[in-house]
């Protein structure tokens, strides 16, 4: 996967662009992306579904890591545990990420979620890291 400059670019990432996830903040160890609360993420009961508000806590997880590999280095979740705090039906959803500890194979993550200010889910995750072969690398490039 090639170094994450422009992570709103339209094709770099289908599924954030699917429901809408666009980066804010991306730095050494830091990732920021926001989420506008639209109808079809809802579930039955008119409230954001979880499965994307972990969406959001695994992206932002994924590009923080991403911000601290080295050239041919790619990463990939290992585990995710969420808490949810406050049903969100309207607004803009916040996630902000960070990178909490990182060894030399495994990274673990701080997600916060907030609406409008009021924090709605947090999560941790741990991410592992690996070396990829450089003609994978050119291949995706």
């Amino acid at each position: 996967m090639p170094k994450i400059d422009h992570p709103n670019h339209k094709g770099f990432h289908p599924f954030a662009e699917l429901i809408g996830l666009e980066f804010t903040k991306l730095e050494k160890g830091y990732s920021q992306c926001t989420l506008e609360v639209v109808d079809k993420l809802l579930n039955p009961h008119k409230v954001v579904h979880g499965g994307v508000l972990y969406s959001m806590a695994d992206t932002g997880m994924g590009a923080a890591t991403y911000t601290i590999l080295g050239k041919n280095e790619i990463c990939a979740t290992i585990e995710i545990k969420i808490n949810y705090f406050k049903a969100t039906r309207t607004g803009v959803l916040t996630c902000s990420t960070k990178i909490i500890h990182r060894g030399k194979k495994i990274v673990t993550l701080d997600s916060d979620i907030l609406n409008e200010g009021q924090i709605v889910a947090k999560a941790i995750g741990t991410y592992s890291i690996f070396k990829i072969k450089e003609k994978i690398e050119e291949n995706r490039q």
